[in-house]
């Protein structure tokens, strides 16, 4: 696994692991990963624009197949727009011509909401909707995606993909997207009591916890390939709701807690996004739903952080 310190790597590394043995998954980053993961199994320190390094991490453990997850996020990524399409399109394409010269088993590349645009439908989003991302993370993930595609057919690269919502996980801390709002708020709220949020109170998104975006991940990647109809991307859908529904759960687990609101410049990439997502085609391919709701992941989510912050 490449980028295996973020914060879904971090997650599916363990998860991974526990499924498949410790010793078959090979976690990398550039940076070093939390304690879990790095004492949990091999760990290998990997530049992902580094092709000669990883092809021999590939030959050195055998590797068949590699999740992909290195990325600059949405937020970070208007920050520095060359930095980010360096690392979001560069590091894809060495993953993708490895996969072709060495014949690997599978690959896992994750796109997101962010391929969507203003003139994408706003609620219920379909799977194949108008895409004008305006962002420079949108922009490399619909590019991503055609290049994905474009593999699958030209060199039968078993590539497969979906479009991630907003995540929320309390194994690590947010890493610069526009809905980190929904991470943030759990550790101001168990720390502080009170949170100032860079979205206004009703943008709504589509969120998941991660528990959700585990599970539908690995259940693509153990599909057979034959029923994987779609190269590019899958819609992934969970639960959809704006900061103030958020907040109201946060404030059944801890009635002290208030909310305020400033939107900086993120609000602006939240509004040209969808509000729900219609993943109707990846239930239909893969029989698959989520099973939190925003109830029930405000609970873990508080009960964890808690735990975590001592």
């Amino acid at each position: 696994m490449i980028g295996a310190s973020g914060q879904i790597g971090s997650d599916l590394v363990l998860e991974l692991r526990k499924r498949f043995g410790a010793d078959n998954i090979i976690a990398s980053d550039i940076r070093e990963p939390m304690k879990e993961v790095l004492e949990g199994g091999p760990y290998v320190e990997l530049n992902a624009l580094n092709k000669s390094d990883i092809e021999k991490v590939v030959d050195d453990y055998k590797i068949t197949e590699v999740y992909h997850l290195a990325a600059i996020l949405s937020g970070n990524a208007e920050k520095n727009p060359a930095k980010a399409w360096e690392i979001n399109m560069n590091s894809l394409f060495i993953i993708l011509d490895i996969a072709k010269e060495k014949n690997l088993d599978k690959i896992f590349w994750p796109s997101s909401i962010a391929v969507f645009g203003p003139g994408t439908k706003k609620q219920n989003t379909p799977q194949n909707d108008f895409m004008d991302p305006n962002t420079v993370y949108g922009i490399s993930k619909l590019a991503g995606e055609r290049w994905c595609e474009y593999y699958h057919q030209k060199y039968d690269v078993d590539i497969r993909s979906v479009r991630y919502p907003g995540l929320i996980s309390y194994k690590t801390e947010a890493g610069g997207g526009t809905t980190d709002y929904a991470v943030e708020i759990f550790y101001e709220a168990v720390k502080n009591n009170k949170y100032e949020c860079f979205l206004s109170e009703e943008t709504a998104l589509p969120m998941m916890y991660m528990d959700d975006a585990i599970d539908a991940t690995i259940t693509l990647m153990e599909t057979d390939a034959d029923k994987i109809k779609v190269r590019s991307s899958y819609n992934l859908a969970g639960i959809s709701f704006n900061p103030m529904q958020l907040a109201e759960e946060v404030k059944k687990q801890n009635p002290d807690f208030e909310i305020t609101y400033n939107p900086d410049f993120r609000q602006a990439i939240a509004e040209s996004w969808p509000q729900s997502i219609d993943d109707s085609v990846l239930v239909e391919h893969l029989a698959w739903k989520p099973k939190y709701n925003i109830s029930a992941m405000t609970e873990v989510m508080y009960r964890e952080i808690k735990k975590k912050l001592g």
